[in-house]
Order: structure tokens, then C-alpha cells, then sequence
């Protein structure tokens, strides 16, 4: 169980290490649910005595609550976007 330990915390060292350069703010979202779901299930996992299994629950659950958050915010921007060309169409010649 140590060794998975060293593992989760050389795998999120390595995230930050690289950065979110690039990224789209979708897969920026799902690096950050994914790196607060593990703090959180590693601080619950050690208060019920199994540190390494919460972070790796957590981090499952944030990084999924994250890319579904990240799509969310894709789709509102595409509609507003979709708003702005349609109103912009419609505008009556003065």
C-alpha cells in the first residue's frame, strides 16, 4: 500500500510539474477536480485509516465531476455564442 502511495504522489507531482499550458479549459477543469478530489478523499481515506484508497476514489470522482463541469461550461458558451451570431443577424436596418 505504501508503494500505490509513492505512485499517486509522483503522478500528481508530474501533473503540476507540467503544467496546464495548452490545455482547454475542459481538460484544465478535469486535472483540477481530479487534484482536489484526491486531497479530499486522502484527508477522509486517513480519518477512516485508508489514505491511498480515498485519494484514488476521489480523485476518480473529482476528475469525473470536473470533465462533466468542463462540458457544461463548453455548451453554455457554444449557446451564448449561437445568442450573440443570431442577434447580430437579426438586427433591424437604421
Amino acid at each position: 500500500m505504501k508503494r500505490f502511495s509513492h505512485l499517486i504522489i509522483v503522478f500528481f507531482v508530474t501533473l503540476l510539474i507540467s503544467g496546464c499550458a495548452g490545455m482547454t479549459d475542459t481538460q484544465q477543469r478535469t486535472v483540477t477536480g481530479g487534484l482536489g478530489g484526491a486531497a479530499g478523499g486522502a484527508l477522509i481515506g486517513a480519518i477512516a485509516g485508508n489514505a491511498g484508497m480515498g485519494a484514488a476514489i476521489g480523485a476518480a470522482a473529482g476528475t469525473a465531476g470536473g470533465f462533466l463541469y468542463g462540458k457544461h461550461k463548453e455548451s453554455e458558451q457554444r449557446a451564448y455564442e449561437q445568442g450573440r451570431r443570431d442577434a447580430q443577424q437579426y438586427q433591424p436596418n437604421r
